[in-house]
């Protein structure tokens, strides 16, 4: 036997570092005094503009109390775009700013993270910077992230997402730039923030802690340090999603769902991620659709796909989510965790099909700034042959990818793809 024929496909893990945290009802009122201890004196504050929450507003004025400076981009869009960035990044230098605060989910830290590193490189185009730590630069302006959603992660990850629009127009690319100078400086994790999250919103967001804690768990990179903070932040969506959705002034639901997008989020940071990801990237760049939304649907049918290549791990799954296990099998166990899943997803509510996803239905978009001018015209989700086609390869290019425990090529994948787009669930339950 050959020596490559008897190591792992991935055998040096790396171990990503944490920005440092506050978490906790009341963290975000010491952003004035934390800026000012960082040397924040004029910051470019990126947000969505969280219509109606009025909470941009009094972090804002919070901070102004503090003696600090304050300009604001609030044109964030879902699925933050290449032009948002660069509109941030313009904004940014003809203000002479010097610091980044980013106020909401996923989308505001992922656009602040790309101008950030795109500042740091005189201002270049983020596009340039797809990929594996492609900065040339580690010295990015300080940041702090403000999350109000319980989803994301990426106010402590080294990851984020941005949709290319401009390299093909027509065929626009949602990737993942995985850089470790594009970590936070400081990650604000406040319960109060996240009571006004919408029921809809607060679900999806849900789904993709779930997918963030489930993916690193089984994939081919994961490894020991990310395999309990996989499980414990399970366990957390599986006993408090269905609280946080259905009664959102409960602290209980929404505390546990914020502590539960952070561990998740330091599992798949090293642990890596796999084709749920790399499914909603897709549906994202060629329909806008949220990307916790997304990786709902996903779920259970990567779940499906994956579980013959690791029926233990999937039977601890179960474990984590509640399910008496003695006296089954690891099949039943993790056949078990599958039904679950499904059991979630339809008491919080959540479409089980994309081609049931209407984009201007639910609330992400009646709060940030979707569903934008560039996609108006891509109309509804086909769910057609040549849909699912497109979307395969571009699931098969998707950084996550080679991650998914589970072999991936366009005969392999196009059937889970077909699946999410058109199929029945109740078809995945023996």
């Amino acid at each position: 036997m050959q020596v490559e024929e008897m190591l792992p496909q991935f055998p040096i893990k790396e171990f990503h570092p944490f920005p440092r945290a506050l978490m906790g009802p009341g963290a975000h009122e010491l952003i004035g005094p934390e800026a000012l201890k960082l040397g924040f004196k004029k910051t470019l504050v990126m947000t969505s503009g969280l219509r109606g929450s009025d909470i941009v507003h009094k972090i804002v004025e919070s901070m102004k109390y503090h003696g600090l400076e304050v300009v604001v981009y609030d044109k964030v869009e879902s699925n933050p775009k290449d032009y948002n960035v660069m509109d941030a990044v313009g904004m940014y230098q003809q203000n002479n700013c010097d610091s980044f605060v980013s106020i909401g989910g996923g989308s505001s830290h992922d656009a602040c993270k790309g101008a950030r590193v795109s500042v740091a490189h005189d201002g270049r185009n983020v596009n340039e910077f797809e990929g594996f730590n492609k900065s040339e630069n580690p010295k990015n302006p300080p940041h702090i992230a403000v999350s109000t959603t319980a989803g994301t992660g990426s106010e402590t990850s080294w990851a984020y997402v941005i949709t290319d629009t401009t390299t093909d127009p027509k065929n626009p690319h949602k990737y993942v730039a995985f850089d470790d100078a594009s970590v936070t400086t400081l990650a604000i994790d406040d319960p109060v923030l996240y009571y006004s999250c919408p029921v809809d919103y607060t679900a999806q967001c849900g789904f993709d802690v779930l997918a963030h804690a489930s993916e690193p768990y089984v994939s081919r990179i994961n490894f020991d340090p990310s395999l309990g903070n996989a499980l414990h932040a399970i366990k957390l969506t599986n006993r408090n999603l269905r609280e946080a959705v259905w009664n959102p002034q409960g602290y209980e639901g929404r505390f546990g769902m914020m502590n539960a997008q952070y561990i998740a989020a330091q599992a798949f940071n090293s642990g890596g991620l796999g084709i749920i990801h790399s499914i909603s990237h897709a549906i994202s760049a060629f329909y806008d659709t949220h990307h916790g939304l997304n990786n709902a649907i996903a779920l259970p049918r990567v779940w499906a796909f994956n579980m013959p290549t690791h029926y233990k791990r999937f039977a601890d799954i179960a474990e984590a989510m509640d399910i008496d296990t003695h006296g089954m099998t690891n099949v039943q166990a993790a056949e078990a965790a599958l039904a679950a899943s499904i059991r979630l997803l339809r008491d919080v509510g959540i479409p089980e099909r994309f081609v049931d996803v209407k984009q201007d239905s639910y609330s992400k978009n009646r709060l940030g700034q979707g569903p934008t001018e560039f996609y108006k015209g891509e109309g509804i989700i086909k769910g057609d042959a040549a849909d699912v086609d497109r979307i395969t390869n571009h699931v098969l290019g998707d950084a996550c990818t080679p991650g998914n425990p589970k072999e991936c090529t366009f005969e392999t994948v196009r059937p889970v793809v077909d699946h999410c787009m058109n199929g029945d669930l109740d078809d995945l339950l023996t």
